[in-house]
C-alpha cells in the first residue's frame, strides 16, 4: 500500500497542518517525508488526509494453486519465479500445517491437500496472463511441484484463493481455554527465503511449539506463530516486514539499526515532537531511558 500513497496531510504535536507531497506520482521536491510519516507508526504526527494513486482494472485475472512435497520445494520455486521476473499480482505460500489448520477448521467449501502450497495471482492483458501461467508451471515443474490447478472464472477464482484468506481465522478458530495466536513476521533477501522457513520450522519443531508458516513471498516476508527474528538478522533481514516495531520489537529494532540509527530517529522524534506526545513508547524509548546495551 506504501507504494500507492502520493501524499498525506498531517496534524503535528504542536497543530501545524503540512501537506507532504503535491498529486503527481513522480516528484523529487524536498525530503520524502510522506514516507517518513508512513513509517513512524503515528509517532510523528496524525494523518488526516491520505491521496493514493488508482490502478487501472486488468483485461485478465487468474489464480492458481500450487503444491509441493516440502516448504524448500515450494520457496524454491517463488525464488525462480521472483529471478525470472514474472509478473505477479500476488505470491503467497502456506505450509502443510496451516492447510491442515485450514481442512480442520472446516472454514472453506474445499478440502485441501495437506503439504506446502503456493497461491499466485495473475492479470494483465488475457494473452500475457496464460504466458505467465505457463512459465509459473514450468518453473514450479522444476521444484517438483505436485498439483497445478488454475482458473480464470471469478467465483472459482474465490473458492481456490480462499484457504489464504481464511488462514488466520482457521488458526484462532482452533484455540483452546486461554490459548492465544501471536501473529509476527520477519523478512529477508528473497534468496534466503528458503533458508529462514526451513530452519524456522525445524527449530519450531525442535522447541515442541505448534507454529504454522505463512506470507507474501514475493517479497521475502512471511509470518508464524513464533518468529525468528534474529534467524532473519543473520540472513540480512529485517525483524519486521510489515507488522512493524510497536512495543514488542524495540530490542529487535537496536539489534538491526544499532543505537546510531535509533538517534537519528530519536532527533527526528524530537524536532517534530519535543514533548513526546504522539504514540510514546512505540518504536524506541525516548534518549533519556534509552538503555546503551538496547535491553
Amino acid at each position: 500500500m506504501k507504494d500507492n500513497v502520493l501524499n498525506l496531510t498531517v496534524v503535528l504535536a504542536d497543530g501545524t497542518i503540512i501537506k507532504t507531497k503535491r498529486r503527481p506520482r513522480k516528484s523529487s521536491a524536498g525530503y520524502n517525508l510522506t514516507g517518513m510519516f508512513i513509517g513512524s507508526e503515528g509517532t510523528l504526527g496524525i494523518v488526516t488526509e491520505i491521496t493514493l494513486k488508482l490502478q487501472v482494472i486488468p483485461q485478465e485475472t487468474s489464480v492458481a494453486v500450487v503444491t509441493f512435497p516440502t516448504i524448500r520445494d515450494a520457496a524454491s520455486a517463488a525464488s525462480r519465479v521472483i529471478k525470472a521476473g514474472v509478473p505477479i499480482g500476488a505470491m503467497e505460500i502456506m505450509d502443510e500445517v496451516q492447510m491442515s489448520v485450514v481442512n480442520k477448521s472446516k472454514s472453506t467449501k474445499k478440502v485441501w491437500r495437506e503439504v506446502p502450497t503456493m497461491f499466485f495471482k495473475f492479470s494483465g492483458t488475457k494473452s500475457g496472463v496464460r504466458e505467465n501461467i505457463d512459465l509459473v508451471k514450468k518453473l514450479s515443474k522444476q521444484c517438483k511441484s505436485i498439483d497445478f490447478e488454475f482458473t480464470a472464472d471469478p467465483e472459482e477464482q474465490k473458492k481456490l484463493w480462499s484457504a489464504r484468506k481464511e488462514s488466520l481465522w482457521s488458526m484462532l478458530s482452533l484455540r483452546k481455554g486461554d490459548e492465544e495466536v501471536w501473529s509476527t513476521d520477519v523478512a529477508v533477501p528473497v534468496s534466503r527465503l528458503a533458508d529462514i522457513i526451513e530452519v524456522s520450522k525445524r527449530e519450531m519443531d525442535e522447541l515442541g511449539l505448534f507454529a504454522s508458516v505463512l506470507g507474501h513471498v514475493g517479497d521475502g516476508n512471511f509470518h508464524e506463530a513464533i518468529m525468528m527474528v534474529d534467524r532473519a538478522l543473520e540472513m540480512e533481514g529485517t525483524c519486521t516486514g510489515e507488522h512493524g516495531i510497536g512495543l514488542g520489537k524495540k530490542k529487535s529494532l537496536v539489534k538491526e539499526l544499532g543505537l546510531d540509527t535509533i538517534g537519528v530517529m530519536q532527533k527526528v522524534k524530537l524536532a517534530l515532537d519535543p514533548n513526546w506526545l504522539m504514540n510514546p513508547g512505540k518504536v524506541f524509548d525516548h534518549p533519556a531511558e534509552t538503555n546503551p546495551k538496547g535491553t
